[in-house]
């Protein structure tokens, strides 16, 4: 993937660190969860959740990102795996977390998920000047005018 498109994407991201997720071939919707993000690992993302929760069996999951001043779009699919390094847990565990979870990281129904990403696809929304002349017109725009798409590796 264009490393600068990576990089939007993880900067706005971190920004807007609200993801949808869905198990892939369940019947249910997806759900936001606050994804735990750490700029030495932009390969994985990490979640607080309940083991009962529709996401908290794991297993191959789709991730969808709309970010806050909707200028990045992504679709991101991987794995949701048990994160079992207790030093993990300690560096995201925080006030929100804590909110959440009222009983505490020690409450055997807390689990933490790692979001090993195998692929995604991004898009930036940020149309040339020609771009936003043909929006407001009403005029055919050319795809490359409005923003920039981008498949792999985030």
């Amino acid at each position: 993937m264009d490393k600068d498109i990576q990089h939007e994407f993880w900067e706005a991201f971190e920004d807007s660190p609200i993801i949808m997720m869905r198990l892939e071939g369940s019947s249910g919707h997806a759900e936001p969860m606050t994804a735990q993000l750490d700029e030495d690992a932009h390969h994985t993302i990490w979640f607080f959740t309940r083991r009962d929760n529709r996401i908290g069996m794991g297993g191959k999951a789709m991730g969808q990102v709309s970010t806050k001043g909707h200028d990045v779009f992504a679709c991101i699919s991987g794995t949701l795996v048990p994160e079992t390094d207790r030093a993990r847990w300690d560096k995201h565990w925080d006030k929100v977390a804590e909110a959440w979870f009222p009983d505490g990281r020690d409450d055997p129904n807390v689990i933490m998920l790692r979001f090993e990403i195998d692929d995604a696809e991004v898009w930036t929304a940020d149309p040339s000047f020609k771009g936003k002349f043909k929006l407001l017109t009403g005029r055919p725009i050319d795809p490359a005018e409005a923003g920039e798409h981008a498949v792999g590796a985030v």
